[in-house]
């Protein structure tokens, strides 16, 4: 987890997901790289004066909005320790830059050197929106966002990190955690290939934890690996893993695994995303809906 993307966002759960990302990069020696998530305004398509002065006003708006992001990441990352490092320039290559014989490569972390400790840069992006964090996100080890909410972040933009990224992404809950978070880690293990994902993106934690439990229903998994086996995988890395069993088909329930995780004091729950397809968990609900809409705890995860 050594690049980290977390958009800042204009409403007050937006200081935790940057919070989370700070004590990511803490714990690996990461670079956190912030940008200020807008939607882009609408295209005026008419010379109409009156136009022009709303888009006008429109484009004021962003750049106050952008500038109020920029002041909401440095306090948060000043509060938190995490030194502030340039953006790198994208434009020469590593090569050009280090000053290396042609064909010489040279080691980096996203261009950014090597990395001795966590530091955090700011991308001013102009009206950067949902499809360009899914995009962007391809760049890097983490995306953290907030867990959607009516009067907060949007479902879209955790969907654009999780279905546009490639990675996985962590989904920081409406409170303020522990800045420890993740020793006692809960894995949702239903059997499918999102999990099994999620798990592999998952080592650094996994490995940095005190705890993990793996929450299966060996039962109900026919042909599908068992939990035992989930376990056993862990093990065999080093992982301090146990397995908890849930009985009747709990394990595709997203409250059963919240309510289990709190029962076991975790305070990192791992789940792949949407192993049921987005229409039918609109329609007949789903684990990944569930959480998405109650998880206090912060969660990791990928499709």
């Amino acid at each position: 987890m050594k690049v980290i993307l977390v958009p800042a966002e204009g409403h007050d759960d937006s200081e935790h997901a940057l919070r989370m990302a700070a004590g990511v990069a803490r714990r690996f020696a990461g670079r956190i790289e912030c940008f200020a998530l807008q939607m882009p305004p609408l295209v005026n398509l008419t010379w109409d004066p009156a136009g022009v002065a709303i888009m006008s006003g429109a484009d004021l708006d962003h750049r106050r909005t952008r500038e109020e992001a920029k002041r909401l990441a440095a306090r948060i990352m000043s509060e938190e320790e995490v030194p502030l490092e340039p953006l790198p320039d994208e434009s020469a290559g590593d090569d050009a830059r280090e000053g290396a014989p042609s064909g010489m490569m040279t080691t980096g972390v996203a261009g950014m050197g090597a990395v001795s400790g966590p530091a955090w840069s700011w991308n001013d992006k102009t009206m950067a929106g949902d499809a360009f964090l899914g995009a962007y996100g391809r760049a890097f080890d983490l995306t953290v966002v907030c867990r959607p909410r009516p009067d907060g972040a949007s479902i879209t933009t955790l969907e654009s990190a999780l279905f546009e990224s490639g990675g996985p992404i962590l989904i920081a809950p409406p409170r303020r955690v522990e800045k420890t978070f993740g020793e006692t880690i809960a894995v949702a293990w239903n059997g499918s290939s999102e999990t099994a994902r999620t798990i592999a993106f998952a080592r650094p934690f996994l490995r940095a934890a005190k705890r993990v439990v793996v929450l299966a229903d060996d039962g109900g998994l026919n042909d599908q690996p068992s939990g035992a086996m989930i376990r056993r995988r862990l093990a065999a890395s080093g992982v301090p893993v146990e397995l908890r069993t849930i009985a009747g088909g709990g394990i595709r329930s997203g409250e059963t695994i919240l309510k289990e995780a709190a029962a076991l004091g975790a305070d990192l729950l791992l789940k792949g995303a949407y192993t049921q397809s987005r229409l039918r968990q609109m329609i007949f609900g789903g684990a990944t809906s569930q959480i998405l809409a109650k998880a206090e705890i912060p969660v990791f995860m990928a499709h």
